[in-house]
């Protein structure tokens, strides 16, 4: 569950439903509903729910009033909801396939990362246990910790097909149930005969076959609800659903995946025969993939075939490494991020990595940086050349990750298969580690909200002025036909009546968010103030025509910069006000927020217009005599 999970949920059940819901965009502030009923909303309700500011019913819209973090909560009540993303102030980006289905894999796997995370440290705890003599592998102990850190991976079929499920906008629990039906024990890894053919795949671990079969059901149960008579169709679609797409992907999927693991098996035999290290360095490098695509099976079953007579095999070895350099990828990134989101990720997937389990990383951390994936793909290829190259073979079953390489130690040459498989180890992961250190970049917007913030909160603690950013006539903002503004929901602050299309930069400031609108400006100032400029009311329909911002999200200005031009006169023309409110976000931050009233009520671009009092004892003191004054 994420931190906006359950407010998501009372927002979409609030709003009348999932299936009151339209259409829905967001703007820097607001959650903006397509309602089919307005009247089956909740007002009231939604008003008094914390995390939620207000409610306005403005320009055919339901919106609900949210504040900074509107991003967040909107794209946690489109995965909630299953709701496909509207045009406006989300418009998609496009993206080149592979990144499409990069995309797609990750945001499938994220809401997963924190099991992932937990069922990775539980399988290096019991293998501890079991390694320091606290345990032993017949224990009972060992057995459930064993279990619980099992479950999160051999069930993953269930897992992702419910998060795939709400990806492709279809009911999550069909998507749940046909990533079981792969796991039944009566079907997974055994003959099948269908129409005097068979048929076997073991669906495990894996995640691209359900993917695909919920991709293939998610239109399939969208038409069938479109034919199907409403009398019947609570029951009738998901049953007819099922009986065609799960014997579909039994038929197909499983032994397409099963046929590419033999031809890739049968390839990788002959590659070793010809040239160990070339083999080692291929199937290092592409395991992972394997992995994804789950076509890796084949070659497990080959390996285990001469350990089960006592006979070591080569197969295994080389994929021993792939882990520890996905692991140095992620711990150098860890080291080097500034984000703290991806640091609270990287943390449990490389202390999972270190135990062989590297989907949290894969997933959470390295794929969604493409560039990142590819380097530990190759530091696991250099690290199966070597230890193909070095002659390493596995004698015995071991653990995974660290605890692998006793499985690669022979009775004869124990110290000298320890010795190289150290160097595997340290090739596996120092030059990556390296590449990785020097390579990865923190998003520059992430870097230049961190460098304005200045330590132990000492940002805060000094009074700030801000100028005005635009020429105009002052507007009280309680007199702003926005209640969201108007009742000071978003903030204190002050508006402008422009005269002139002119927007400059109202402190030395970083440029946090501009919306994709244009209509709407973020900034932080260098003492910590959150600012956001809002360019007239309603101008998110416009879609940013008329509007020509000189900046970006991570830009730093100094007090004056231009920060954008508008065509005030197409932009009335159209029908729109061009009152602008800037608001103090962090409001609640400050002792007061003291707007600068000029007799005319007028005022020029770059004079002094607002004044924050720092919330310190001083302050306070300065404050309070300047009252008695």
């Amino acid at each position: 569950m994420t931190k906006y999970d359950q407010l998501a949920t009372d927002i979409i059940a609030r709003v009348g439903g999932r299936e009151n819901i339209l259409g829905l965009t967001h703007c820097v502030t607001r959650l903006r509903f397509k309602l089919k009923d307005e009247r089956l909303a909740d007002t009231d309700a939604l008003k008094a729910m914390a995390g939620v500011v207000t409610v306005m019913q403005s320009a055919g819209q339901y919106q609900v009033v949210i504040g900074n973090h509107v991003p967040d909560v909107y794209a946690e009540v489109v995965r909630v909801g299953g709701i496909e993303t509207g045009t406006g102030g989300d418009a998609p980006k496009k993206m080149k396939f592979g990144d499409r289905v990069i995309d797609l894999i990750s945001g499938i796997m994220m809401p997963a990362l924190a099991v992932m995370c937990a069922g990775g440290m539980i399988k290096g705890l019991a293998v501890i246990l079991m390694i320091t003599g606290a345990l032993t592998d017949k224990s009972g102990a060992y057995i459930l910790l064993n279990a619980i850190g099992d479950a999160t991976f051999y069930f993953f079929p269930v897992v992702i097909g419910f998060n795939a499920a709400k990806k492709f906008n279809m009911t999550p629990f069909l998507g749940l149930i046909i990533g079981a039906a792969l796991l039944h024990p009566t079907v997974n890894g055994v003959d099948l005969n269908f129409w005097g053919m068979n048929f076997n795949a073991s669906y495990s671990s894996t995640i691209l076959p359900v993917i695909l079969m919920v991709a293939l059901a998610a239109p399939l149960e969208r038409w069938l609800k479109r034919v199907i008579p409403d009398v019947i169709k609570t029951f009738v679609v998901p049953m007819l659903t099922l009986l065609v797409i799960v014997p579909l992907g039994f038929m197909l999927i499983g032994p397409a995946a099963n046929l590419v693991s033999l031809v890739l098996t049968q390839g990788i035999e002959a590659l070793m025969s010809f040239s160990p290290i070339l083999a080692g360095l291929v199937l290092g490098a592409t395991w992972q993939l394997l992995v994804m695509f789950g076509v890796h099976m084949m070659l497990i079953v080959m390996a285990m075939i001469p350990l089960a007579a006592g006979q070591p095999t080569a197969l295994l070895t080389p994929i021993m490494w792939v882990s520890f350099a996905q692991t140095a990828v992620v711990i150098a990134i860890w080291l080097k991020s500034r984000d703290k989101k991806l640091k609270g990720i990287a943390l449990p997937a490389w202390i999972s990595g270190i135990f062989g389990v590297t989907e949290p990383a894969i997933y959470g951390v390295t794929l969604p940086r493409m560039k990142m994936f590819v380097l530990s793909c190759i530091g696991g290829g250099l690290a199966g050349a070597l230890s193909s190259g070095l002659g390493l073979v596995t004698y015995r079953m071991g653990g995974m990750g660290i605890f692998a390489i006793p499985g690669m130690l022979s009775t004869e040459n124990a110290s000298r298969d320890l010795m190289f498989a150290g160097l595997c180890l340290a090739t596996a992961m120092i030059p990556t580690f390296i590449a990785a250190y020097v390579m990865y970049q923190d998003d520059p917007v992430t870097n230049a909200i961190e460098d304005a913030a200045l330590p132990g909160g000492s940002r805060l603690e000094r009074d700030t002025v801000l100028t005005s950013p635009m020429t105009g006539q002052l507007v009280p903002l309680r007199d702003v036909q926005d209640g969201a503004f108007a009742g000071g929901a978003l903030g204190e602050g002050i508006a402008i009546d422009p005269t002139d299309g002119r927007v400059v930069a109202p402190a030395d400031a970083t440029v946090m968010t501009v919306f994709p609108t244009k209509h709407a400006i973020g900034l932080i100032t260098d003492t910590g103030a959150e600012v956001l400029l809002h360019l007239g009311m309603d101008t998110v329909q416009l879609g940013g025509e008329h509007f020509d911002v000189a900046v970006e999200a991570g830009q730093h200005v100094q007090a004056g910069d231009l920060l954008a031009t508008l065509d005030l006169a197409a932009i009335r023309a159209a029908g729109y006000a061009m009152v602008t409110p800037m608001v103090v976000t962090n409001t609640g931050d400050y002792l007061d927020v003291i707007a600068e009233l000029t007799n005319d009520a007028t005022i020029t671009a770059g004079a002094p217009l607002l004044t924050l009092i720092a919330n310190t004892q001083d302050a306070m003191e300065v404050s309070a005599h300047a009252v008695s004054e």
